[in-house]
């Protein structure tokens, strides 16, 4: 039976206000789905395939994935620690470097999971940033009570990952999406194009994503509508998608922007893009 599966994670770009849409306009049919920028999953875990192969390039991001299949008890366990005593910026600051000693030493493990999931819940707007060497840098949003996570929603979403035939890949969206074949879906939700030049691209890795990037996923999108991959992409609308995408099939919807410091910014209009 299908339950009820939400992100664990507040995630820039999430499409959870958008799930209506994007699924309205899914291939009734297909083999595998993919989605080679995971973030917080919210399609996948609302449309729950049977198979697919989900990736990014954010490793801690995608250890949340692997704990979560392995061995959910444990990431509990970690989360249930971490939220026994009250959040002060003391506490916040001590558990954020304990967080990013994690990572340099690349330490993926249920504890690293568990940190992930308690510093998104108690920095500055859900936001997720790391500076030029990979390290999380978002301060203190002065949360000091609350839950960091929704148990039940945990331990649904690791059996759905272990009841099904879900691989998880790291890297690069182009490697993701190798063995992508006729009969596939692919949805794309990649950091997106800015809606200003002055506007930078996203950070949520130390490599960011370029304009260049932007271009390589342009030609990625033409060569698996080549193959026969059913294709689905979201993004700003702006100038430059409709460039890149020119001859696919370009609709316009309305969003709220959760993530924003300007609140009379968080409305604006995004696209969604097919080859079918």
């Amino acid at each position: 039976m299908k339950k009820n599966l939400f992100p664990f994670l507040k995630w820039a770009g999430g499409k959870t206000q958008l799930l209506n849409q994007l699924e309205a306009k899914m291939p009734i049919g297909y083999k595998r789905y993919f989605e080679p920028f995971i973030g917080g999953g919210a399609l996948l875990l609302d449309i729950q395939p049977k198979k697919a192969v989900i990736n990014d390039i954010n490793e801690q991001l995608l250890n949340v994935y692997i704990q979560l299949k392995q061995d959910t008890e444990a990431v509990l366990r970690e989360v249930n620690r971490l939220d026994s005593h009250l959040c002060d910026e003391k506490r916040y600051l001590e558990l954020r470097a304990k967080y990013n000693e994690k990572i340099q030493r690349r330490e993926i493990d249920p504890e690293c999971a568990a940190l992930m999931i308690w510093v998104n819940k108690h920095c500055f707007n859900g936001l997720y940033r790391v500076n030029s060497k990979g390290l999380f840098n978002v301060p203190y949003n002065r949360n000091v009570n609350g839950r960091s996570m929704n148990e039940e929603n945990l331990r649904n979403i690791g059996y759905y990952l272990r009841e099904n035939d879900i691989e998880i890949r790291h890297g690069d969206f182009e490697k993701a999406c190798r063995d992508a074949s006729s009969g596939d879906f692919v949805y794309f939700d990649s950091p997106y194009i800015p809606v200003s030049e002055t506007a930078k691209f996203t950070n949520y890795t130390k490599e960011g994503f370029t304009i260049e990037d932007h271009k390589r996923l342009a030609k990625l999108y033409r060569q698996l509508a080549l193959r026969g991959v059913w294709v689905m992409m979201s993004n700003h609308n702006v100038p430059l998608v409709y460039e890149l995408y020119n001859g696919f099939r370009i609709i316009e919807v309305d969003v709220k922007r959760a993530i924003n410091r300007d609140a009379t910014k968080r409305f604006g209009k995004e696209v969604i893009i097919t080859n079918y």
